[in-house]
């Protein structure tokens, strides 16, 4: 009889967990932002259930392997990436988000992107799903408002509708 696998012991929880508060929903925002804003595509993943499923754009992708491939493709396109997401809602193990984020191409044109997201969590605080809707628009360099990381100063600041 062949040796079994070990199994995996379940992973830590990831608080916030659910259900969120204000305060909650806030902080999983923040982490979320500064995850992205490492470009790091095994630290964003593992954010995420093994299973998540995800729509970005029209993509569909399911599972923290999808996920790596996704971003690292996503952060060779979208060169100098920097990002700012805002709390828009919550309830239970939900939360929606508004972002925006800018990036340049090979060619060196610059976009600033906008979206919404919609998160759902399981109980340990992991995220399962991730539905984003995102519109592209082009901008001159001098346009720009994002360069990097938020600092901490600048936590509570909305991102402004243009």
């Amino acid at each position: 009889m062949a040796d079994q696998p070990a199994a995996r012991p379940p992973l830590p929880p990831r608080p916030p967990l659910p259900p969120f508060d204000e305060v909650g929903a806030l902080a999983k925002v923040q982490a979320a932002e500064d995850a992205w804003n490492s470009r790091d595509p095994e630290r964003v993943a593992a954010a995420y259930t093994p299973d998540s499923r995800w729509r970005n754009r029209t993509e569909f992708i399911t599972g923290r392997r999808e996920i790596v491939a996704f971003l690292t493709g996503k952060w060779e396109r979208e060169q100098d990436y920097a990002l700012r997401k805002s709390l828009w809602g919550f309830r239970g193990n939900r939360i929606a988000v508004r972002f925006h984020y800018e990036w340049h191409n090979d060619s060196g044109q610059w976009w600033r992107s906008y979206g919404n997201e919609t998160w759902e969590f399981d109980d340990r605080g992991f995220m399962s799903r991730r539905e984003a809707s995102i519109n592209d628009l082009p901008i001159e360099e001098t346009h720009r408002r994002i360069f990097g990381p938020r600092p901490p100063q600048d936590r509570d600041h909305v991102i402004p509708l243009q």
